[in-house]
């Protein structure tokens, strides 16, 4: 074995070493307002519940270590004491993902990520409404645990409401696990969903992807793309050319010669193929031919 001083590492190294050695973790997509009321969402996986009675979880949206400076989540933790907690299954993954891009103050997550806000009961934050359970809770504290990058700020949530989609509820009142599908955080670009094991999701562009909500409308409201399919779509920093698109169609027609007179349903079902083997660029050549 190696044995390691923390003290003699840099902080992306620790910070690289523990979240590969502790995992998976669970994430909390935590649903947060500001003191002028625009919402924010953002996945962290420094996160678990830690009571019971009364019922209590804990995420901590760390310092970030490149530049030490704060997230929106944690300011917004401190100037509205409320967030909502939604749980995270492999349907929305990619989503999730997405919504972890370092948008601008005021970008709003759930319009990039194509995901659709609920209001709350008990909460001012909104609610993931494609998340099988949603967590309302309030603030009860925040511990601070340094002033430096990499540094964790505990947020101490004490939930006020639960709501569990029906489709996960068993006959006895109990989760299904099998139907919750969860997925958790491992180190790197994996994860690992619960009843299948590990995965891969590439990081979100540093240059920030368009997002959903500046996707052609055809594509977007898609009956055949699913949440995932978005997402992969999304984290792009722009749209191909429209040469490259001809180009692109010119090759494929040698396939599939009636390819430039099908209907979006038909494209969109070859996009997806496409996306299955992660090759986003190809599947929005062929939307938007």
């Amino acid at each position: 074995m190696i044995s390691i001083n923390p003290q003699d590492l840099t902080t992306a190294k620790l910070h690289s070493y523990l979240l590969s050695s502790v995992a998976p973790r669970p994430i909390a997509f935590a649903s947060t307002i500001d003191a002028e009321g625009h919402p924010n969402l953002s996945p962290f996986s420094y996160f678990n519940v830690f009571s019971t009675n009364p019922p209590i979880l804990i995420f901590s949206p760390a310092r970030r270590v490149r530049d030490n400076t704060v997230k929106h989540t944690l300011v917004n933790a401190e100037a509205v004491k409320e967030v909502v907690i939604n749980v995270v299954n492999y349907d929305l993954v990619h989503q999730m993902s997405l919504a972890s891009t370092e948008y601008p103050e005021g970008v709003n997550e759930f319009e990039k990520a194509g995901l659709t806000m609920l209001p709350s009961d008990e909460v001012k934050p909104f609610r993931v409404a494609e998340s099988p359970v949603q967590l309302e809770c309030k603030i009860n504290d925040i511990v601070y645990l340094g002033k430096e990058g990499g540094a964790g700020n505990l947020i101490v949530c004490e939930v006020v409401k639960i709501h569990i989609t029906e489709e996960v509820i068993n006959g006895d009142g109990s989760i299904n696990q099998e139907a919750l599908d969860l997925v958790a955080r491992a180190g790197g670009s994996y994860y690992s969903r619960a009843k299948k094991g590990f995965f891969e999701i590439p990081k979100p562009l540093k240059t920030m992807g368009i997002g959903v909500d500046a996707m052609p409308e055809h594509v977007k409201n898609s009956m055949i793309l699913t949440g995932n399919n978005l997402g992969m779509l999304a984290n792009v920093e722009r749209l191909p050319s429209q040469k490259a698109v001809s180009e692109f169609i010119a090759h494929l027609s040698e396939r599939y010669p009636n390819i430039k007179e099908a209907s979006h349903r038909k494209k969109h079902k070859l996009a997806q193929n496409y996306l299955s083997f992660g090759d986003v660029e190809s599947a929005w050549k062929l939307l938007l031919s």
